[in-house]
């Protein structure tokens, strides 16, 4: 009875996680960005943020601060037209030398909300 109990729970947790995990998979997580985190670079133009699923940018924003956590002026943050994941901020000052924190929030195609934050450092 025991045998049949346990495999009956195994085959429950099983069918549970298959349900669950979607929902974890829905979310627009940050891949890439350019400058990379915790990278070295000259003094970037423009931000390149590239996620997991496709973004919402009337939903999603992007904040630049310097370690002073005086914030950077940016243009609007606009969407690649080939590539709904992609995300680009163009910068509107010259990033002097020294670290940057960029402050992130999106919302997903399918209405899910996520955010983050990674340094890089100008030279």
């Amino acid at each position: 009875m025991g045998f049949t109990t346990s495999r009956a729970v195994c085959a429950l947790a099983f069918l549970a996680s298959l349900i669950m995990t979607p929902s974890v998979l829905a979310h627009a997580h940050l891949k890439q960005q350019t400058p990379a985190a915790d990278s070295q670079v000259t003094p970037p133009k423009v931000l390149t943020l590239i996620f997991s699923e496709g973004i919402e940018t009337g939903f999603s924003g992007v904040v630049v601060t310097d370690a002073q956590k005086q914030v950077m002026k940016t243009g609007t943050v606009k969407r690649d037209e080939k590539n709904n994941t992609q995300l680009t901020v163009p910068l509107e000052q010259l990033l002097t030398p020294g670290t940057y924190q960029v402050d992130w929030h999106v919302v997903s195609v399918d209405g899910h909300k996520t955010k983050g934050s990674y340094h890089f450092s100008v030279k």
